[in-house]
């Protein structure tokens, strides 16, 4: 069987396409400007294209990409598996039918950058190609069975019960990834940390391969500061913010999920190489957002270390967790007293997997692992369906 990862964007759309009975990559691409004059850049038999032409939804984009790929759209071995992100009460992975688009649709205003796009390509996509099938692998399948003790807000049962208002966590895929490497290259580490670092970040505990809860709660706006999000925040402090300034709700909902976080605190960027680089320059605006994200970090990484009953690893992944020496620094910095040593100088040479943490004095060993969340939802895609 073949299978289309899809990771979309408002007005893009990535792919990797796996042959899953070798579980090798066959192409992968992207797809930029969606509703204008678009972009298809193609990688395959190690071969880079790229061409511009009108696509005006993802349904084209998608077709456009199998065409250049020369892949027969209706080849029956064929199936979509989504990088969904939030399906509410019917999150795992599931096939993509009414009843999941229903209930996207009712969740969406926890994640509106994702789910609307999400909908709206999956409806278009049947209607296309009603004979390839589509699974939809939601961010919340990896956390579904963390207890209730870890699940639950301190508010009316009602909520949690017939609303479904729950911290569900997000960035499943990657941290599932994380868990099932740490136990092939590690696996005398029980206790794990998983540190998914990046534009959007999250640290999930990992206890015997399983999640025991991620930092992100009902929505993935929530945790730690985002690239544009505002990470955790007191609701009561919305209406003193739309008393003041005369927004409405949705103005000041707006602002917390597009206009905050580092990008916010920064007053310039929400890419952390920017705000690196400007801090340098003696930006203090700059250093404040990476204060900010670091201090964040530290503070639920000392949560689920208590959550786990102690720790044997720590892992960084993610754009920043891999590619950011300083950052993986200053979140180990002086954690000595949990046995939390790190080697500066291995930190400094990663390139791929590598171990960063000082090999003598240790007690817990500091790994970074790249992720690929594509393969896991290539695989969930499979098991979908076969079981299905």
């Amino acid at each position: 069987m073949n299978v289309l990862v899809a990771n979309l964007g408002s007005t893009s759309f990535k792919f990797r396409l796996y042959e899953m009975e070798t579980e090798s990559q066959v192409a992968r691409g992207a797809v930029e400007n969606i509703g204008g004059d678009s972009t298809i850049t193609l990688f395959k038999d190690d071969r880079e294209s790229s061409e511009s032409l009108p696509l005006k939804d993802h349904a084209g984009a998608v077709q456009a990409c199998l065409e250049k790929i020369d892949l027969n759209i209706d080849h029956a071995n064929l199936a979509i598996g989504f990088k969904a992100v939030h399906g509410g009460l019917k999150s795992g992975v599931t096939r993509v039918n009414d009843d999941l688009l229903d209930e996207m649709e009712r969740i969406q205003s926890t994640a509106p950058a994702h789910n609307p796009v999400y909908i709206k390509a999956m409806k278009d996509l049947r209607e296309r190609f009603p004979k390839i099938p589509q699974v939809a692998a939601f961010e919340t399948d990896f956390h579904s069975n963390v207890p209730d003790r870890f699940r639950r807000y301190a508010i009316p049962a009602s909520w949690s019960d017939e609303l479904g208002i729950q911290k569900f966590g997000f960035h499943g895929a990657s941290h599932r990834y994380i868990a099932e490497r740490t136990a092939e290259v590690a696996p005398e580490c029980k206790r794990v940390i998983s540190c998914h670092l990046g534009g959007s970040s999250s640290l999930c505990a990992i206890k015997d391969g399983q999640s025991l809860g991620a930092t992100m709660g009902m929505s993935p706006q929530t945790g730690l500061p985002q690239s544009k999000r505002c990470g955790d925040f007191d609701a009561f402090s919305i209406p003193v913010i739309m008393r003041e300034t005369g927004l409405s709700l949705d103005e000041v909902l707006n602002q917390l999920g597009s206009q905050s976080g580092l990008l916010g605190l920064s007053g310039k960027s929400g890419d952390m190489r920017e705000l690196q680089e400007a801090a340098g320059q003696g930006d203090r605006d700059s250093q404040l957002a990476i204060d900010v994200y670091i201090a964040e970090i530290r503070r639920h990484l000392g949560g689920l270390v208590v959550r786990l009953g102690g720790i044997d690893a720590i892992v960084f992944t993610g754009g920043i967790g891999e590619r950011s020496p300083a950052i993986r620094e200053s979140v180990c910095e002086q954690l000595e007293f949990l046995g939390i040593h790190l080697s500066k100088t291995r930190n400094q040479n990663v390139e791929g997997e590598a171990q960063i943490h000082c090999p003598d004095s240790s007690q817990v060993q500091i790994r970074v692992l790249p992720t690929n969340e594509e393969i896991i939802v290539a695989r969930q895609t499979v098991e979908c369906l076969r079981s299905s």
